[in-house]
């Protein structure tokens, strides 16, 4: 009974606490109501109060010039602590108020009639009153009158409150209601310590991708369903609050003490299912993170940043469940600010600039061709190699930023190489959200007619990942790039989806072998059998098979073996800049 209690205080006090926070709309209506009051009962005064545990405010008033005053000098007390109503014909023949301060001085009151608002949880929030410097009758119709103006106010508070607050899907309390109360703790519990739980239920990129399959009705029941089975699960008390986050994210506040620990709330979601339509039943991978925190202590905003980034930690690294951990939190800063560095540098034009590495053919001995590579000459940092900024880049638009710069000062190099040297084709690395773009291709072939260079001058280097594999969007992309004579690769083969069926789907002309089976080559039999059997495969197939990564005399002899068409390393040369890679080409007055 004590716990709800404390929980329907909380509740009262965060009700109130909404309700002095500004808001002009909000305010502009309350306004209305104390002057339609006024205007109906006959009454001059009149005004609308909020009164929590210390003190009472006037939201609203109409001939009325308190503004705010302790809760034990308000006569609005007596309305709340007693029947949810009073009236005072005359306060100078009453007893009670014969000599209140705000009888015999200002504001004069000498007529009072108050009504409680109580909200649709039982809590007497303040009170609608009609009050004037003289004494009035107040009949029982005039009574039920202000009663019911102050069941409209309350209304219209309940539908204000819910507008703001309430997920419009799952009918809970959303994000910005979390918020709000944890703010409120600052009120009623600042220095108790309380967790922040956030659960993940379905990845919202996958949320997404399922609405565009399936639709946004099927896609809606999908999250009023986990909705009620997370509430169902979790059974808690009435004086705790379940809110939706997120779509398919959700969050809870406890104390520190007595409630679950994330550790002990993730069995309670082992096997949960959703379902999406008849017959399609998805299983759910249920994902927790967790930040501690002191409401004086912490901002409500920061508490709510620290459980997402536990989140986003335990999701990262497929664990179930994450506290919030600082060095997590502090790579993750690092990382912001790395992009934020290199938006400016892409901007400036500034630190970034091309190595290029040649590529050899095994047969002949001469350059076939050169990749552009990128490389970032950070002011504070030094040399960022870019598995350090490109990966975090791929989460962004800086992916494409960083892609158009490569291809423009490429493009430029080349036009200014071509008034003196015989050209090869250069390749650069493009992202599957680049060449995925339906006018990716068209705009690669303008750039390359502005500068007078043939298209296949360039070649497209893309990764061996899940979303060649499995996106047909990417794959159109590769052949519109192949429609217009552009030389596809794919980098990296070997280290990730390599299932071999997938090759005749996509419009490939060079296969590039990853530098990590080629350097165990040397003293691996594994390595060589595997190598070896890559290139026969691929050869068969037609493909132009490159070995990346090539350091030593010995690989380079075992790939000539194995029948292998290129390669590319340090056996020939490291990445070098544009005025070294002279050397590599031919003059044209040679020809």
């Amino acid at each position: 009974m004590h716990n709800e209690q404390n929980g329907s205080d909380v509740k009262r006090l965060s009700a109130i606490k909404a309700l002095l926070s500004p808001d002009e709309t909000r305010d502009e209506v309350l306004e209305r109501f104390v002057h339609l009051a006024s205007q109906v009962l006959g009454i001059s005064g009149s005004f609308i109060s909020i009164v929590d545990d210390h003190n009472q405010y006037i939201k609203a008033a109409r001939n009325f010039d308190l503004k705010q005053s302790t809760r034990e000098q308000s006569l609005c007390r007596h309305v709340i602590d007693g029947d949810g109503h009073l009236v005072i014909y005359d306060t100078l023949l009453d007893a009670r108020f014969v000599s209140h301060p705000f009888v015999t001085g200002d504001p004069h009151i000498r007529f009072y009639a108050g009504v409680a608002l109580q909200n649709l949880d039982g809590a007497m929030l303040g009170t609608l009153c009609v009050t004037d410097t003289q004494p009035h009758p107040f009949s029982e119709d005039q009574l039920a009158t202000l009663r019911s103006l102050a069941m409209l106010v309350t209304s219209f508070l309940e539908a204000w409150n819910n507008a703001g607050f309430v997920d419009v899907i799952t009918h809970l309390p959303n994000r910005p209601r979390l918020i709000r109360d944890i703010q409120q703790l600052t009120l009623i519990a600042p220095h108790s310590r309380f967790r922040l739980i956030l659960l993940d239920c379905i990845d919202i990129p996958r949320a997404y991708e399922l609405s565009r399959a399936v639709g946004i009705a099927p896609m809606e029941k999908l999250l009023k369903q986990m909705a009620q089975d997370v509430a169902q699960r979790l059974n808690l008390p009435a004086e705790e609050t379940l809110y939706s986050f997120a779509p398919g994210r959700f969050a809870i506040i406890q104390p520190y003490l007595g409630g679950y620990t994330p550790h002990s709330m993730i069995d309670l979601f082992n096997g949960m299912k959703a379902d999406l339509a008849e017959n399609i039943t998805l299983d759910l991978d249920v994902f927790i993170g967790e930040s501690e925190f002191v409401p004086a202590r912490m901002d409500a905003n920061e508490t709510v940043r620290q459980a997402v980034s536990a989140l986003h930690k335990a999701i990262d690294e497929e664990v179930g469940v994450m506290s919030f951990d600082e060095s997590y939190d502090t790579r993750r800063n690092d990382d912001f600010m790395i992009m934020n560095d290199l938006a400016q540098a892409l901007n400036k034009n500034e630190e970034l600039y091309l190595a290029w590495q040649p590529k050899v053919c095994l047969k002949t001995g001469k350059t076939v061709g050169l990749e552009a590579l990128i490389r970032w000459n950070h002011p504070e940092r030094g040399e960022l190699f870019p598995s350090e900024f490109i990966p975090l880049a791929g989460k962004t638009n800086l992916i494409s930023d960083l892609t158009n710069w490569v291809i423009d000062h490429v493009v430029e190099q080349l036009a200014r190489w071509d008034r003196e040297y015989s050209l090869i084709p250069v390749s650069i690395n493009v992202s599957e959200r680049d060449f995925a773009k339906a006018d990716f291709a068209s705009q690669l072939v303008a750039k390359l007619e502005a500068a007078r260079l043939p298209t296949a001058i360039l070649g497209i280097e893309c990764l061996e990942n899940e979303l060649i594999t499995k996106s047909d969007v990417a794959i159109k992309g590769l052949e519109a790039l192949k429609s217009h004579g552009f030389v596809i690769s794919l980098d990296d083969f070997g280290t990730g989806y390599s299932n071999i069926s997938y090759l005749q789907d996509i419009p490939l002309d060079v296969i590039k072998i990853d530098r990590s089976l080629i350097s165990r080559m040397g003293e691996d039999d594994a390595s060589r059998i595997i190598v070896r059997s890559i290139i026969q495969m691929l050869k068969e197939l037609n493909y132009v098979v490159l070995a990346e990564g090539v350091e030593t005399e010995a690989t380079l002899a075992l790939l000539k073996t194995y029948g292998c068409d290129q390669i590319q390393g340090y056996f020939f040369s490291k990445p070098l800049p544009a005025s070294d890679i002279e050397h590599w080409l031919y003059p044209k007055s040679r020809l």
